[in-house]
């Protein structure tokens, strides 16, 4: 990759994310050697609203999604394009494109799996060849989970020299004290990308698993191994254990892919493990029922979703458009010190086929899903601009992509990785 000027752009640095990731970033420059920039259609729209959250980027860049010759040249300039322009089934193709062709690595934060299925046909052998990595699903969701899981693999093999048989992931938020409104838990930008999801073409693939594995033989192993369950569970701590909100189909996808491109690259035919993953509720033994009925009420809306998303073309449009005008917009979503107040913590308990049990905990700062993602969306831009990964290249997932190496990096995000057992 040749030398650049710019470590890092944040493409679509107006949003909530966008605006998190950015000032991430001016806080790293303070003690850090790299430039940075963000890039949008509106440079002055980009300033003002930087502006309003106190943050001042040392360049903004003319990139328009409907211009090739904007984003070439902003791909062209930086070593790692953070694009948080959605939804990227609608506006990403063009972005890795030209990242491809320019010779910049390529971060966003979709969850919108069947369009990165597409992308991984179209773009993986183009994006090897080129030396770029294209990195998608990056945010909350799957980076922890994957990189979790990802050190609970390489942690059995090293002690034991044994595969994984199976990993149980919890998610455990930590609320800020108050009245909690829909505001602070998701955004209208988050949102609406679930309802394009549900009338995207490839939506039948959301409940897949395997979805993101192009090998047929594997595919159907991983089904058979590990399909997605969605009933309300008791932890042995004695929480109720609910599926992932908003979506319960993408960790699981990325995760089985990781494990397949790690195996692929050692020449190996990876073993599928089984992988199930949960949000607690937790509570006292006397609230127990209550908050089964809750798991159990958010299990069926999901599943309800996923009914949705394998129905007929014309039914899936007509859902998918009710959702768009029912759901919040761009913009709805929680902001200021209420950020600050989250914390949360991710739990994964593995068992390798030998028997033997790791445990990896991630405690984390900041909501999960908009200051802590921004924040490790800006850290690991950095750690690929500054080729701290393994030297791997095409649609990768977050761990293929980063590695467990550099995991210390994440505590400048609020982010502490430990295996525990």
């Amino acid at each position: 990759m040749s030398e650049r000027d710019l470590s890092v752009v944040v493409f679509g640095a107006s949003g909530i994310t966008g605006r998190g990731v950015a000032a991430y970033l001016a806080s790293r420059a303070n003690d850090s050697d790299f430039r940075w920039a963000v890039a949008g259609r509106d440079p002055a729209k980009l300033v003002r609203v930087l502006d309003g959250v106190g943050c001042t980027a040392p360049e903004t860049l003319v990139a328009d999604i409907g211009d090739p010759s904007s984003l070439a040249a902003m791909a062209a300039r930086t070593r790692v394009v953070l694009d948080l322009v959605g939804p990227y089934a609608l506006l990403g193709a063009p972005v890795i494109e030209a990242c491809i062709d320019n010779g910049a690595h390529y971060l966003d934060l979709t969850g919108e799996i069947p369009w990165v299925r597409r992308m991984i046909d179209a773009f993986h052998d183009r994006a090897s060849e080129a030396g770029v990595k294209v990195v998608q699903v990056s945010g909350f969701e799957a980076l922890p989970f994957d990189l979790c899981v990802l050190l609970a693999v390489e942690t059995a093999r090293e002690r034991w020299g044994e595969a994984l048989a199976e990993a149980d992931a919890v998610f455990t938020p930590r609320q800020p004290a108050g009245r909690i409104g829909a505001a602070d838990i998701l955004s209208g930008g988050t949102l609406q990308t679930l309802a394009e999801g549900i009338g995207d073409e490839g939506a039948a693939e959301l409940a897949d698993p395997a979805a993101l594995i192009p090998d047929a033989v594997l595919a159907a192993e991983v089904r058979r191994t590990s399909p997605i369950s969605l009933a309300p569970r008791a932890s042995a701590r004695g929480d109720a254990i609910a599926p992932m909100s908003p979506g319960p189909f993408i960790n699981p996808a990325v995760v089985q892919r990781t494990a397949h491109l790690l195996a692929a690259g050692n020449g190996d035919r990876p073993a599928p493990f089984r992988y199930r993953e949960g949000m607690a509720i937790p509570g006292s033994a006397a609230t127990l029922p209550l908050r089964y009925a809750a798991a159990g009420a958010l299990g069926g809306m999901q599943a309800s979703l996923s009914l949705l998303a394998r129905a007929n073309p014309w039914v899936r449009k007509q859902g998918a458009g009710l959702l768009r005008r029912v759901l919040p917009s761009s913009g709805f979503g929680p902001t200021g010190t209420r950020l600050d107040e989250w914390s949360w913590q991710l739990g994964v308990d593995a068992r390798t086929s030998g028997g033997h049990y790791v445990r990896v905990d991630l405690d984390a700062d900041g909501h999960p899903g908009y200051l802590t993602t921004a924040r490790l969306l800006g850290e690991a831009g950095l750690l690929l601009s500054e080729s701290a990964t393994p030297d791997r290249a095409g649609c990768l997932t977050p761990a293929a992509a980063l590695g467990t190496g550099n995991l210390d990096r994440f505590k400048l995000a609020g982010m502490r990785f430990s295996v525990v057992s």
